[in-house]
């Protein structure tokens, strides 16, 4: 397979899919036709943003009306309930964060059209059972790679204080809401992504399932910042990232909670609420 991926009618179909992409989206939400005649690249960052913008607002207002509006009393205490000023400001900051973080999924497109990854076009050409066992590599890297990131923005004490600091201001369950999934510094966010992009140079990487993950990673952050512990082992759910914001020493996974258990930084939701 990697000879004929890095041949050029190979590369093409990553970026006829692509810009098709682009027609769909950019054709539905631009005026005109002027946005054509910018470079493809431009146009995939473009297309990038509106995704990221829909699926963050769509997805924190949803998980809002049912969690605060709909169902105000079956999931969290009414003291726990952040402020509308709070979520404004959250919005705030994701929303002029998320050009720079849609840069990332528009520099992986790039390079995987240019044919410096290992990503693959159609699962048919490795078969199924080796596309569960690449996937699984790349979440396991992607885990991996994410908790040491996300630890080493807490150790590092400018890291810190100059990018991870601006999402650590919200550091209580009455701050915390959906919209604070992406409220970070925008090169604090893109750090924590980039282990997907380095996956894609290691290991064979379907490039729908790639695309499909980067931006699912907004509707995830969108789960783990709503306070909501769902109890669903190994998932690192909200009640585990909530005790990482108000101890700011445990639990700094992604998907599951292997990492922290290996590395010793695992604080379980049950043992907080009896010291509390």
């Amino acid at each position: 397979m990697e000879a004929v991926a890095h041949s050029g009618d190979y590369l093409w179909r990553f970026v006829a899919e692509t810009e098709w992409y682009n027609e769909v989206v950019l054709s539905a939400v631009a005026p005109g036709d002027w946005w054509r005649g910018l470079p493809h690249p431009v146009q995939s960052w473009m297309r990038n943003c509106v995704g990221g913008y829909l699926l963050y607002f769509i997805s924190g207002f949803l998980w809002c009306f049912v969690i605060y509006y709909w169902k105000r009393h079956a999931y969290i205490p009414k003291d726990a309930i952040p402020t509308n000023d709070a979520m404004k400001k959250q919005i705030v900051v994701a929303s002029k964060a998320m050009p720079f973080y849609c840069a990332l999924p528009t520099l992986s497109e790039y390079m995987i059209e240019s044919g410096w990854t290992q990503c693959y076009f159609n699962i048919s050409e490795i078969g199924f059972s080796m596309y569960l066992c690449y996937m699984a590599m790349y979440l396991i890297f992607v885990e991996f790679g994410i908790y040491w990131m996300h630890r080493e923005l807490h150790d590092i004490k400018p890291l810190y204080k100059y990018l991870h600091a601006t999402h650590h201001i919200y550091n209580k369950e009455n701050t915390l809401s959906p919209f604070a999934g992406l409220a970070f510094h925008p090169l604090d966010g893109i750090l924590q992504a980039i282990p997907h992009v380095f996956a894609l140079f290691l290991f064979p990487t379907h490039f729908r399932t790639h695309i499909a993950l980067l931006f699912l990673e907004a509707v995830w952050t969108t789960n783990i910042h709503d306070c909501i512990h769902g109890k669903i082992w190994p998932v690192m759910g909200a009640g585990y990232h909530t005790i990482h914001h108000t101890t700011y020493r445990h639990n700094y996974g992604h998907y599951t909670i292997w990492m922290d258990w290996m590395f010793g930084t695992l604080n379980e939701p049950e043992d907080i609420l009896k010291k509390a």
